[in-house]
């Protein structure tokens, strides 16, 4: 949904930073044609969904969603592909950008920049993406926003609802405004996050009343990007404490990564991973929990336990839920012996090894299944998966690559 919102809040914008069409037909062809494309190239990354059976569960999804489509050097041919698709299935939009060179031009662009903003809304999150393949294969991770945003949700589809009239207007409201009293009765968001994506709303809102369409939709960009820049801030903060509280758990051990993740629309509240070498040689630690920014006001217990939140920590900063050591030799030496596991390295930032199954606990707590999960021991004899993108390991300080 973030991605379909993004992609019509680009086409719209661009719609009115246009000279108006003279021609009434071809008017209705631009908008039409402006609004496709920026929904289809916000989207069209994702299509490398389709690759994800050419490797077996759960390496299928991993190496390859978030794989080549979401690099720029292959944004270019997905931008020439969307664009002949629309020429040859379209004979309106053909007609357009035959007659209008400034349209051309125009859904060229927002091709090129719906994909571009496709990649950039899936960095800020802690499942990351590797943009700069093949000449930087690492990964690179915002740790910024909830993978499934409310923020965005709530600015832009109320920006959008209120460019469009009669019952899709009212429908769209009634959606994006309700959407959060759901979320917050079932216990995923906090009160506090309910009252935050009302006043958004509000100013969304009142940009439009009081200077049309166009100021409204600027309300709700400035409101996306106003939100990420607070979290880039709370995350700092975030990490600091992550530090202090790894320091006194395990003195004289080296933090290598702090993977963060903040609950929904929520600044204060974060869960986090700390990926460790020490304090004895030879020994590596991964370990998770949940912080609070300001636990005075918002204590750890309050963050929603539906995210990964910890019942009973009340007044407390920084709640552990789950720690583990391992010995460096010994993931090498799997690394080397096992090549699943070499492949699930490509991808797993907190590795978990425990009886034979590997979890990357960024996504869920050791013992709990999720989308990462690989049971290596029981595919030690199987054939070594393939094609296996040449991905850099997240995981490449502990490996000694």
């Amino acid at each position: 949904m973030t991605h379909s919102l993004v992609g019509l809040a680009l086409g719209e914008l661009v719609e009115r930073a246009l000279p108006a069409a003279a021609n009434p037909v071809l008017a209705r062809t631009r908008r039409r044609a402006l609004l496709l494309t920026g929904l289809l190239a916000s989207n069209f990354p994702d299509l490398d969904l389709i690759l994800t059976p050419l490797l077996p569960a759960p390496l299928g999804y991993l190496i390859h969603h978030r794989g080549h489509t979401h690099t720029l050097l292959y944004a270019l041919p997905q931008v020439a592909l969307l664009l002949a698709l629309a020429w040859l299935l379209w004979p309106a939009a053909r007609r357009l950008v035959r007659a209008d060179r400034l349209a051309r031009h125009a859904i060229a662009g927002t091709a090129l920049l719906g994909m571009v903003l496709h990649l950039s809304f899936d960095a800020l999150n802690v499942y990351g993406v590797h943009p700069f393949h093949p000449f930087d294969s690492r990964w690179l991770y915002g740790d910024l926003v909830f993978i499934v945003e409310p923020v965005f949700w709530t600015a832009l589809g109320v920006a959008l609802a209120l460019a469009r009239r009669g019952a899709l207007r009212w429908l769209m409201l009634a959606l994006f405004t309700g959407l959060p009293v759901l979320f917050t009765w079932s216990g995923y968001l906090q009160w506090g996050s309910l009252a935050g994506l009302a006043a958004v709303a509000l100013a969304v809102a009142l940009a439009y009343l009081l200077w049309g369409t166009r100021a409204g939709l600027h309300a709700a960009v400035l409101a996306c990007a106003g939100f990420v820049g607070v979290q880039a801030v709370a995350g700092q903060f975030a990490r600091g404490q992550v530090r202090a509280a790894l320091a006194e758990a395990a003195p004289g051990s080296r933090v290598l990564d702090i993977p963060l993740s903040s609950f929904p629309a929520n600044p204060l509240c974060w869960s986090f991973a700390t990926v460790s070498t020490g304090p004895a040689a030879g020994q590596y630690g991964v370990r998770v929990g949940v912080l609070s920014l300001a636990p005075g006001m918002a204590p750890v217990s309050s963050c929603p336990a539906r995210f990964g939140g910890v019942p009973g920590s009340a007044g407390t900063a920084v709640a552990w839920k789950h720690s583990e050591t391992h010995s460096l030799a010994g993931l090498r030496a799997l690394q080397r012996s096992n090549c699943h596991v070499d492949a699930w390295l490509r991808f797993a930032r907190v590795p978990s090894l425990a009886g034979g199954v590997a979890t990357d606990i960024r996504f869920g707590a050791p013992g709990e299944p999720n989308f990462s999960t690989l049971p290596y021991a029981a595919r030690a004899g199987a054939p070594c998966p393939a094609p296996v993108a040449a991905w850099g390991y997240p995981r490449a300080d502990l490996l000694g690559r």
